[in-house]
């Protein structure tokens, strides 16, 4: 077997599972927001830039019940929070999950996340084929976003 023709086979088999999409996906200044004993719930924030058209469609971590990506906005003179389905990530566009917006809300906690902790998290994507991968990311556990950004815009303490 010559060498293009196994580097052809090797790319057709990790399209095949989906490993492309995630290495054409990048996150950064990931983090979760800490708890206390007895806390059920919080927040994961993050940068994610996809290279091409895709949509973030869902989350998981073994630390939480329930994992979802949620919208926070204003309606009238109320903040409303919801679960959303999937998230549009628009191709060179980075797309910020943060406190006040688009957040990945962590229900149900096995236990407290104190800060200096890590949290596995992956994320599940699909493109415009319709084709699904994962990205698997170990996040900081911290009381505010990297490089010391308050969060003012925070009304939802979560």
């Amino acid at each position: 077997m010559n060498m293009y023709r196994f580097k052809w086979m090797a790319a057709a088999l990790a399209l095949a599972s989906g490993s492309l999409l995630a290495q054409t996906v990048e996150v950064k200044d990931a983090w979760v927001r800490t708890t206390v004993q007895g806390q059920k719930g919080t927040g994961a924030f993050m940068k994610i830039t996809a290279k091409e058209g895709t949509r973030l469609v869902g989350v998981s971590t073994p630390i939480a019940g329930i994992a979802e990506v949620h919208e926070m906005k204003m309606e009238g003179d109320v903040m409303r929070m919801r679960a959303v389905p999937a998230l549009d990530l628009p191709a060179g566009t980075t797309v910020e999950l943060k406190p006040g917006g688009f957040h990945v809300m962590l229900m149900d906690l096995k236990t407290a996340l104190p800060k200096d902790s890590t949290v596995p998290m992956t994320l599940l994507f699909k493109d415009a084929q319709g084709v699904q991968s994962q990205l698997q990311l170990k996040l900081p556990v911290a009381t505010s976003a990297p490089g010391g950004a308050a969060s003012a815009q925070d009304p939802h303490k979560h």
